[in-house]
């Protein structure tokens, strides 16, 4: 199948590898030119510009905007609409806010173009792993993109099935899933990534608390020097809180037991924010949630080994970059 990449980042030229990779015919676009370069030598098709981009995808063309949420994605998608018929397919797959969603199907319907909102997880690994996608929009129209959505998830691997779940949506072992009309998919990619915030945090206090079981403020017999970074590793092994989170807290623990290179500043992308908001609308309480993101705030007044913690992960998973410091 043919499909545009529009914004090669750190997922976007990822995604259209994995795609060329799976046998599929992609287009791409980038503002630095620099990356249109290097996918074209693995055999993209390269564009210097959107009009161009457009021009070089085939009806129904097929364009999916993986780019900063946003003003950036919404002109993005905007300027794309203009040079695009009735019966083609826009795909934002960036992290965007779901009610922005509903505004771009609105938008795209009055012209007959289709809209998919596509959460997207899977960070810089995803080209290895696959991506888990969360998919918002018409349901034909998700149903057409099938072979884009299960070219970019990572299939069934090696993970156990699950039992008892053969009357459910097989897409949903494969790694895809389609959650319902325009915003329902990227509602759920928000949903996931807070609950990534409390996870990331539980583990970061966790061992925080370790850490600190050597201070002289203990009596001597309970003063532990505890050896994290076995811990993390023993705790990879059969351990209930065994998880791919754990397995990049091991692994940054390894390469820097103190987690020199990182300062604790640790920022968040938004959809924290989002999922409490529409907790708060509905009543639903989110403490744990809630005081994740409020932890993500403070770490950026004082830094400590927890702190320190998360922005390993982040950067882990996502190649996330720890923000300046304000001054």
């Amino acid at each position: 199948m043919q499909i545009g990449i529009a914004g090669l980042g750190r997922m976007g030229g990822n995604m259209a590898r994995r795609l060329i990779a799976g046998g599929h015919e992609v287009i791409v676009y980038n503002r630095s030119q620099e990356k249109v370069k290097e996918l074209e030598k693995e055999g993209a098709i390269g564009s210097s510009s959107l009009i161009e981009f457009a021009k070089k995808l085939t009806t129904p063309r097929v364009a999916w905007v993986m780019m900063p949420a946003g003003e950036v994605t919404h002109a993005t998608i905007v300027k794309l609409s203009e040079h695009m018929d009735r019966g083609d397919i826009i795909i934002d797959g960036g992290n965007s806010l779901y009610i922005d969603d509903a505004k771009h199907a609105a938008l795209l319907k009055e012209k007959g173009i289709q809209f998919v909102d596509c959460g997207t997880s899977g960070g810089v690994w995803g080209l290895q792993r696959g991506y888990c996608l969360m998919i918002g929009g018409e349901k034909k129209t998700v149903e057409f993109l099938g072979s884009i959505f299960k070219t970019l998830a990572p299939g069934i691997g090696t993970i156990d099935r699950t039992p008892d779940r053969e009357a459910f949506n097989q897409t949903a072992e494969q790694g895809y899933l389609y959650c319902g009309q325009a915003g329902a998919g990227h509602f759920v990619k928000m949903v996931h990534n807070a609950i990534e915030y409390g996870i990331m945090q539980a583990f970061a206090e966790g061992f925080d608390i370790m850490q600190a079981a050597k201070a002289e403020s203990n009596a001597p017999e309970l003063r532990y020097d505890l050896p994290l970074v076995d811990i993390a590793e023993v705790w990879r092994r059969g351990s209930v809180v065994a998880s791919w989170l754990l397995d990049l807290t091991a692994t940054a623990l390894a390469k820097s037991p103190q987690l020199e290179k990182f300062s604790g500043r640790v920022d968040d992308s938004g959809e924290s924010r989002w999922a409490i908001e529409a907790a708060i609308n509905t009543a639903v309480p989110c403490p744990v949630l809630t005081t994740s993101l409020y932890e993500r705030f403070r770490s950026r007044q004082a830094h400590s080994f927890a702190d320190k913690m998360l922005s390993a992960m982040r950067f882990g998973f996502g190649g996330h970059v720890e923000g300046k410091s304000a001054s």
